[in-house]
């Protein structure tokens, strides 16, 4: 599979304001990987944050996800230079960066991501080019990953603005449990407080003309297409835990 192609399919996407689903992987095996792969999404994210995973672990689970045509991409542990390096190495197409709540924080994260002269990640033979076999049509994917911020904290409602002015940057995905433990209502999605910080990120979004995205948690797909009427364009669906728990209940004790 070749990365990049599948990178520009989804930048062409979102430029045509056509939403692109992906999904969230947390369990650390290569199987699930492959299982999600297979199932039809532009995208599926490693969560390498709140999953017990392992940088060893990555190269076959990116193998895995890529036999099904679909772009690995990474939700690093944190947004640091060795976070964004190891998993684009280990074949990541791009970086879902937590915590995003600075114009400045991103730049940082931004150019970690990219080899000279568009950033400073370091450059080097690594799973992502083949150990040096593909190295020059690497290049390319390697000056352009995929960019993504994550906006779970008020603070990074508070600095939109800026944080969507910097350059590079794909599109950006509301971490909803986050963003409203962090104004106090954890979970209370129906709360007004939060309804005005939705929509105000969304607003800032149309304004400069990034895809707003958001995570639908819960396995419901009326709650996906609900999300994709109202202006939500870089959406992940669920994740295979929620998959499985929910395919896999026993329906005589229900």
């Amino acid at each position: 599979m070749n990365r990049f192609n599948n990178i520009t399919t989804i930048r062409k996407k979102l430029s045509e304001n056509k939403p692109s689903i992906g999904t969230w992987q947390q369990i650390p095996h290569a199987s699930i990987s492959e299982i999600l792969g297979q199932a039809g999404y532009d995208w599926a994210a490693v969560d390498i944050e709140h999953g017990s995973i392992s940088v060893d672990q990555l190269p076959d689970m990116f193998r895995a996800i890529e036999l099904g045509g679909t772009l690995p991409l990474a939700r690093i542990a944190e947004s640091k230079q060795k976070d964004c390096k190891q998993a684009l190495d280990a074949g990541a197409g791009g970086i879902i960066a937590p915590m995003i709540d600075s114009a400045e924080q991103l730049k940082t994260v931004r150019d970690s991501c990219r080899w000279p002269p568009a950033g400073t990640r370091g450059v080097g033979y690594s799973r992502a080019n083949l150990f040096g076999k593909n190295f020059d049509t690497y290049t390319e994917e390697a000056l352009s990953p995929l960019l993504v911020a994550q906006i779970e904290h008020i603070r990074a409602v508070e600095n939109l603005d800026e944080i969507l002015q910097v350059g590079g940057l794909d599109a950006v995905i509301i971490g909803p449990y986050d963003l409203s433990a962090s104004m106090g209502i954890t979970a209370k999605f129906d709360h007004e407080n939060f309804r005005i910080a939705m929509k105000q990120i969304i607003s800032l979004c149309e304004k400069y003309k990034i895809p707003c995205g958001d995570h639908v948690v819960d396995h419901n797909p009326e709650k996906l297409q609900l999300r994709i009427e109202q202006g939500y364009r870089f959406i992940a669906y669920s994740t295979d835990a929620i998959f499985l728990y929910h395919n896999s209940i026993n329906p005589l004790t229900n």
